[in-house]
């Protein structure tokens, strides 16, 4: 329970004091791989909530080990948290496991934090979103998130109008204007 093996414990291995900074000597990453617990000594890194959901949002297969007094992790679990967190995906290319950037690019990652309140409850008007009434910005965010993760997007389309808008300086009220004129 506090990050030590039973064979330690047995041996009767140092266990750090609660609420220590750091993790105590001989303690272990609190991090579950493949359903098994990580043998690797744990570091100064710490495994926290916001981590954790955005690892579980990328389909990494580590968690928490419910036994695990600490929140430390090890150097290796940590480095592979912030790749994953840096690593993007491009869209229908083959994951073939290799470390090549190209293959790497997902799609980006949007914060919808930045949005205010009123556009996020706006957003959730447009689409139709059925939610409890009074949800705070973090629900709002989630729901949204959820629904703008999932939106299909022909990105040659879109590229392509993009570009034909930029090059005619024109905007998509200006299409609206020019095609009720016609």
């Amino acid at each position: 329970m506090n990050g030590f093996t039973p064979e330690e414990m047995s041996r009767g291995g140092d266990a750090a004091a609660p609420g220590a900074a750091g993790p105590g000597p001989g303690q272990l990453c609190c991090l579950r791989e493949d359903g098994e617990r990580c043998g690797r000594a744990a570091g100064n890194a710490s495994f926290s909530k916001r981590i954790q959901k955005s690892i579980s949002q990328k389909k990494v297969k580590i968690e928490l080990d419910k036994s695990a007094r600490h929140l430390y992790i090890c150097d290796y679990h940590k480095n592979l948290i912030q790749s994953v967190r840096n690593r993007r995906k491009r869209k229908g290319s083959d994951d073939d496991g290799g470390d090549s950037p190209v293959q790497d690019i997902d799609t980006p990652e949007v914060d919808l934090y930045q949005l205010q309140v009123n556009t996020l409850r706006r957003y959730k008007r447009h689409f139709k979103l059925s939610t409890r009434p009074g949800l705070n910005k973090a629900q709002l965010v989630e729901i949204v998130g959820c629904h703008f993760r999932s939106i299909p997007v022909n990105e040659k389309d879109t590229l392509t109008y993009f570009i034909y808008s930029v090059k005619n300086d024109k905007n998509k009220s200006d299409l609206k204007v020019d095609s009720s004129v016609h």
